[in-house]
């Protein structure tokens, strides 16, 4: 059965009174408001609850092992592999669940900016909100392309109904399964919103490799002279933070393709944390709360809906989804040329990474596969000391391929584009975590322009004796002495140790990649 078909089929199958069809802004915000789903703030944006689930299920997570495509997968405890019988069974128990509702909401849209390689969607929800929330995350059709849109992807989402493990073959009440085939995402069990982008990510990130397109987790934004750049980083590595340039215009915060033409946002909107959220921090996500967009789990006075971004009663994990549009300094569409300038952004709490550094080929690749930041002690339980965490390519609960043909695709790209590509520690400086300090944001700043404005493509460079990075000599409106870690710690031999013991980290992480990446390793990885 093709994609058109399918799509077909499922309207047919759900086709009746009780189906709500590409309903606008307004009118998702007024049934959420009738069907108490949530209540109005005093921007007038939508705030909901997601239960206990307040973040992702990733160990509910599967691929249907399917023959045309079980010989691509990247199988594993990320990608886990279910049987089409069990997605057949709970197929047809959504479906008829969903046809006993009295309302059913469908959106249709794509995933992705540039029309030449976007993937129209049908998104089905049983709740009103998550309805708004697909119409603000994904690209929303003009009238012209809703009159032609022909989905080749589906999202049917449940939340309410509940898998038993026993008789479902899930391994809990939650359930998030991809079936190529069918072309279908089928998600119940949770509340959480975000399964339904990160789902429709993971779609793309097996489907634009395939046809030459590198799909990434990142931001992106633009200069005045057309120079892109993109921001590669774990959470608390200051991506949302260095991306937002008031001189720079934004292509996207999250999810782009890379393709023959430039760089497209794979979204139409962003999906923004928001604990401690203020208008001094972060004024372009502050300002873009209004009307339409969604509040998940953010807690709210009761008399004057007045949102308090700093408490986390429900979870520290709050979150507002809202389209690009609501950003003032955008590109529109979210589509640009090829990347002048990639950052990699580490926290590093050991404190011994450059605080910038120019990569080879080779290095990018291994730092894109190695995707190193740090956890903080005191961050959560059990963590008394700075820990090492890697996330391949920056994603890695969302890649269903072999990460080394992301890494592949994006050394050729450097390659073929002559893009410069930079580490930025955003971490410690002069000592690890709870000795040493933050790196001052205004040097991480100043190293970024530079970068990005072509100031250290030629600059003179010395190479860290131990990870074997680049390191500037000297960057504008950065003292030289900042610049090489070891000359920040008052003691040469601690800083030895400590840079040793995360280069040991890095070797032990890359030992996965080993049967397929030697030259990587040799090439990119540390010295000692």
């Amino acid at each position: 059965m093709n994609s058109v078909s399918m799509s077909n089929e499922l309207v047919s199958l759900l086709q009746g009174q009780n189906i709500q069809m590409q309903l606008s802004v307004p009118q998702l915000v007024e049934k959420v408001l009738q069907r108490q789903e949530g209540v109005l703030t005093s921007t007038g944006a939508v705030r909901a609850e997601t239960g206990k689930y307040t973040g992702r299920s990733p160990k509910d997570k599967f691929i249907v092992e399917e023959e045309s495509i079980k010989d691509k997968i990247d199988w594993g405890s990320v990608n886990q592999p279910i049987s089409s019988e069990v997605f057949e069974k709970l197929y047809d128990k959504v479906i008829k669940y969903l046809q006993n509702k009295d309302e059913v909401f469908v959106f249709n849209g794509f995933a992705g900016a540039d029309p030449k390689y976007r993937l129209p969607i049908q998104v089905i929800n049983e709740y009103a909100w998550h309805n708004l929330f697909a119409h603000q995350l994904f690209v929303r059709p003009t009238e012209d392309e809703l009159s032609e849109h022909q989905a080749e992807f589906s999202v049917v989402y449940a939340p309410n109904f509940k898998a038993d493990p026993e008789v479902d073959g899930t391994t809990s009440e939650t359930f998030i399964i991809v079936s190529f085939e069918k072309r279908t995402v089928l998600i119940g069990g949770t509340e959480y919103a975000g399964e339904m982008k990160k789902s429709i990510f993971s779609v793309m990130n097996y489907i634009l490799p395939e046809t030459d397109i590198l799909s990434m987790h990142c931001s992106a934004n633009v200069g005045r002279e057309g120079d892109v750049a993109l921001f590669f980083g774990l959470s608390g590595t200051g991506k949302t933070t260095l991306s937002a340039d008031p001189n720079r215009r934004l292509i996207g915060d999250d999810e782009h393709g890379w393709s023959p033409n430039g760089v497209f946002n794979i979204e139409g909107g962003c999906y923004a944390k928001c604990i401690g959220l203020s208008r001094e921090k972060e004024p372009q996500i502050f300002d873009a709360i209004r009307f339409g967009s969604v509040l998940e789990n953010v807690m709210v006075n009761e008399h004057t809906r007045i949102a308090d971004y700093d408490d986390n009663l429900l979870t520290e994990n709050t979150r507002a989804a809202y389209p690009i549009q609501a950003i003032d300094n955008i590109v529109e569409p979210s589509i640009a040329g090829h990347p002048n300038t990639i950052i990699f952004l580490t926290a590093d709490a050991f404190g011994v990474l450059p605080p910038i550094s120019k990569l080879s080929k080779e290095q990018a690749m291994y730092h894109f596969l190695s995707g190193y930041t740090s956890k903080l002690a005191g961050t959560e339980r059990g963590v008394t000391s700075p820990e090492a965490t890697f996330s391949t390519c920056f994603g890695s609960p969302f890649l269903p391929l072999p990460a080394i043909r992301y890494a592949e695709m994006l050394g050729k790209k450097i390659d073929e584009h002559n893009s410069q590509v930079f580490l930025v520690n955003t971490g410690w400086t002069g000592g690890e975590y709870g000795v040493g300090k933050r790196m001052k944001l205004s040097y991480t700043r100043a190293m970024v322009q530079a970068a990005l404005e072509g100031e250290l493509t030629n600059v003179e460079t010395v190479q860290d004796e131990i990870f074997g990075l680049s390191i500037p000599v000297h960057v504008p409106g950065v003292p030289d002495e900042v610049l090489q870690p070891v000359k920040t710690w008052d003691n040469e031999k601690a800083y030895t140790q400590k840079a040793l013991e995360l280069s040991e980290q890095f070797r032990n992480n890359f030992k996965k990649f080993s049967s397929f990446s030697t030259a990587i390793e040799e090439k990119g990885g540390p010295l000692k």
